[in-house]
């Protein structure tokens, strides 16, 4: 069997062939199109070459095998018939030292099946045409290759980026001169690029990914069509996915090109831990029933400490950070237009080594098991909470935000939480939240004032890194702080009281 990871080997336009001013070849019977191809040369002198034919051959004869008396009969019309039936894509005939010329009732057979005849002059011998052949094939076949190369970086290029998944199908996009597009486990088309095709190839597309949507043993890994023109494939992912490509044309490499980008979505789209999936739906049901944290965390990960991580990605435009979600207390005040990316999500956790991922609201949290060490993730801009155990977890999440709230400020790719003994640990809690709410009392009603005030006090009253941390104006910032300064009846550039706010904020 072949590898299916090679691309077969391309085959030669007859036209190529003919342009070779060595060979001196000429066409003198049979359609002229570009498009017609051999696959390889044959030499045979047999009378019927059809069983020794495998279709796509250039079949070269010097016409041993005619007959003085061919002209008169049907001949040449069964020996044209029987190369056509066997799938020969064109005949060969060289003069001298047989036959002085082309027998004229060839020519006019080959004109009537369609057949092209290419004329062999007497100083070409048929060793020098089928090398010819395998110097323009392995030339393709070169050629072809390293397009396969180019398109293999490009991809594992595109994969790396911060939104991978629509990456890697705008580069196969590119690569195919077509439309690809990502359909979910549930057929519901999830992502797509390229330029989009009709309807009516659209629909077909989708009804051709049906066909290897994985529904039992026997179902196939990919499938062809051919509708209105346009190339139809479809290529099913182990994760349930399937990918889909309408391109103009079929070029060799296309089928190896995609199956390296089908490679690259399952790694994308699929569950980072084997069984991940049916223990997330065990500690869920386990919720739902009324378990505790402590008994359901040890379902969805390894070890019993955790980390919370709070992402939000960087605009590469203008080298801003757009917020994909904040379900903590650091939310902008304005949220992103852009709605988030489930798939750039699902795989930020996985080169994280997680799938437990909550994508939903301003800001990408992940809760990543401390056997795995939360690392810079190029495009992300990453809040790591202390390592927790399970029970203080929504301790965990405030410090993840806090932690994303200042990393975005001073643009460091990654900010942990500090986990140095604070003076909070000196004061009994109790006493120390009652405080904080004492203190805090007259801004209890207006939670951006207390997210500003916090920003601002951990940013050293920086009023542009405060702007940026909130996706606000500046002066929005200094009207805020103006704002708490007067409801708390104090000034804020004393560092005593900025110290007292700032240790009542963290008992919140």
């Amino acid at each position: 069997m072949p590898d299916p990871a090679v691309p077969p080997t391309p085959p030669v336009p007859l036209a190529a062939l003919l342009a070779r001013e060595d060979l001196a070849l000429r066409q003198i019977a049979g359609p002229s199109d570009p498009s017609l191809v051999i696959h390889w040369a044959h030499t045979s002198e047999m009378a019927d070459p059809y069983p020794y034919l495998l279709g796509g051959e250039l079949l070269l004869t010097a016409g041993v095998h005619i007959p003085d008396a061919a002209g008169s009969g049907t001949y040449f019309d069964d020996y044209v018939s029987r190369i056509v039936a066997a799938g020969g894509a064109a005949l060969g005939f060289g003069v001298a030292p047989v036959h002085d010329t082309v027998p004229r009732a060839l020519v006019a057979a080959c004109e009537a099946y369609g057949l092209p005849l290419v004329e062999v002059p007497p100083g070409t011998t048929f060793s020098a045409v089928a090398r010819a052949v395998w110097q323009l094939m392995a030339q393709a076949r070169l050629a072809e290759l390293r397009r396969v190369t180019e398109a293999q970086q490009s991809l594992a290029t595109a994969a790396a980026r911060p939104d991978p998944v629509p990456s890697v199908l705008r580069q196969l996009a590119q690569r195919v001169g077509g439309w690809t597009a990502l359909y979910g486990p549930e057929g519901a088309e999830i992502a797509s690029a390229g330029r989009e095709p009709e309807a009516p190839v659209r629909d077909s597309l989708a009804e051709l990914t049906e066909v290897v949507r994985p529904s039992g043993p026997g179902t196939p890994t990919s499938a062809t069509h051919a509708t209105a023109g346009v190339h139809l494939a479809a290529y099913t992912l182990s994760t349930g996915f399937v990918l889909g490509v309408a391109a103009p044309a079929r070029e060799p490499g296309d089928h190896t090109i995609a199956s390296v980008a089908t490679v690259l979505l399952t790694l994308l789209t699929g569950e980072q831990h084997s069984g991940s999936g049916a223990a997330r739906n065990a500690a869920l049901v386990r919720l739902l029933l009324g378990g505790t944290a402590e008994e359901v965390a040890p379902l969805l990960g390894r070890g019993d400490t955790w980390f919370v991580v709070d992402a939000c990605r960087n605009d590469q435009r203008d080298g801003t950070h757009l917020l994909l979600g904040a379900r903590g207390t650091a939310r902008p005040a304005t949220p992103h237009p852009h709605p988030p990316d489930l798939l750039a999500a699902t795989a930020l956790g996985a080169s994280l080594g997680s799938t437990l991922i909550d994508p939903v609201g301003e800001v990408i949290r992940i809760l990543l098991p401390t056997t795995q060490e939360p690392e810079p993730q190029p495009g992300w801009t990453l809040g790591v909470s202390a390592p927790v155990p399970a029970h203080q977890l929504p301790a965990a999440a405030a410090q993840a935000a806090h932690a994303l709230a200042r990393a975005r400020a001073t643009r460091t790719p990654l900010v942990r939480h500090s986990t140095r003994p604070a003076l909070g640990d000196l004061i009994p809690a109790e006493e120390a939240h009652a405080h904080a709410r004492a203190l805090l009392g007259p801004l209890a009603e207006h939670p951006a004032l207390v997210d500003t005030l916090r920003t601002w006090l951990s940013l050293h009253g920086s009023w542009d890194r405060t702007a940026v941390a909130l996706s606000v104006h500046r002066n929005t910032v200094r009207q805020r702080i103006a704002r708490c300064a007067a409801l708390l009846g104090t000034e804020l550039d004393d560092p005593d009281v900025r110290m007292e706010l700032w240790f009542a904020l963290r008992q919140e």
